[in-house]
């Protein structure tokens, strides 16, 4: 993979180097020593993936995240020295179209240490990401009831925070559905944002415990790198099949489980994200006669999972993103 370094300070780019050259399929394509001259690079030599400091001079990594999926989109991974001291950096960076963060690994003992080794696991599971479609197995369908819940069924991935922002933000504080979210993000973000969701919206938003069981008005987000799927009783589950799945957690696998689990009706909402997951999963909710709605490319932080849903024909509707909560509400009361 050719790789861009957005990152300031020469000791962190010698670390960065190292990594990068343990790994003979990786090369460095250039060194950004600010986020303007990352925006500039990028736009003139788009790698496979950048890796992306937070706090840099004339503009920071979160603006530069931002400028780069405007102008041209590709994988930004956040390296920065402490991830933990700047959660709420992350969770901006994510909303622009960050993919996922890792604490800059550092010089110095023998053999690679333990941020060196997740940030090449990290590389390697965006390049899987980019690359590697999924196929659902054939599932039986359950029955429908005629007097089962709405359920709404939502994935996001990269530029998603911000979206889900938008949307849960603008739901009616009776909003009377339950809401599932799976958005592609490590758990040790997962509890984070949940809360910092929490803070946007008059909806509960809260992590999705093991055996959980989807509850009207609550927003519940997977919590963890594995799968999140509804079982035959309704409940949540956790699970690491399929192990093969790049997208973990993935929105096909929960999207699939709703076909096959959910015995009322449903709605299914793909916005931003890079790649494909959750369009085979839309259409098969298409298929069962659930709505559908894809986020257009306009207000897409990147048209990535939504425009291959779009081009699956697996969305009803494609909708900018301030449109809809208000087909959320209309559901939730029809």
């Amino acid at each position: 993979m050719n790789i861009g370094i957005a990152n300031d300070l020469p000791l962190a780019v010698e670390a960065l180097r190292r990594v990068i050259a343990l790994r003979s399929e990786h090369r460095v394509l250039w060194v950004a020593a600010n986020g303007e001259e990352a925006v500039d690079f990028c736009a003139a030599q788009t790698p496979d993936v950048v890796l992306m400091d937070l706090i840099m001079p004339k503009i920071d990594g979160v603006e530069a995240t931002r400028r780069i999926m405007a102008r041209t989109p590709c994988p930004i991974l956040i390296v920065t020295s402490s991830v933990g001291a700047n959660t709420w950096r992350v969770y901006e960076a994510m909303g622009a179209g960050a993919l996922d963060a890792v604490d800059t690994p550092t010089l110095g003992g023998r053999g690679i240490g333990e941020s060196a080794l997740l940030m090449l696991q990290k590389i390697d599971q965006i390049g899987q990401l980019m690359d590697k479609p999924w196929a659902p197995r054939q599932t039986a369908i359950a029955p429908l009831t005629r007097d089962a819940q709405r359920l709404v069924a939502i994935g996001a991935s990269a530029g998603g925070p911000a979206a889900l922002a938008t949307v849960l933000g603008s739901l009616p504080a009776d909003f009377a559905a339950p809401i599932v979210i799976v958005q592609h993000v490590d758990q040790v973000f997962a509890d984070g944002m949940a809360q910092w969701l929490d803070g946007q919206t008059p909806v509960v938003v809260r992590t999705a415990r093991e055996g959980e069981l989807p509850a009207a008005g609550v927003a519940l987000l997977a919590a963890t790198n594995d799968h999140m799927l509804l079982t035959q009783n309704g409940a949540l589950h956790y699970t690491r099949e399929p192990a093969d799945m790049p997208y973990r957690p993935s929105v096909d696998v929960f999207f699939h489980s709703v076909v096959e689990h959910w015995p009322g009706e449903a709605l299914g909402v793909l916005l931003t994200g890079m790649g494909r997951d959750g369009a085979i999963g839309l259409k098969a909710m298409r298929a069962k006669g659930y709505d559908t709605i894809a986020q257009d490319e306009a207000t897409s932080a990147v048209y990535g999972m939504p425009k291959a849903a779009a081009t699956l024909g697996a969305a009803r509707r494609i909708l900018p993103l301030g449109s809809i909560a208000g087909q959320l509400t209309a559901f939730a009361r029809r």
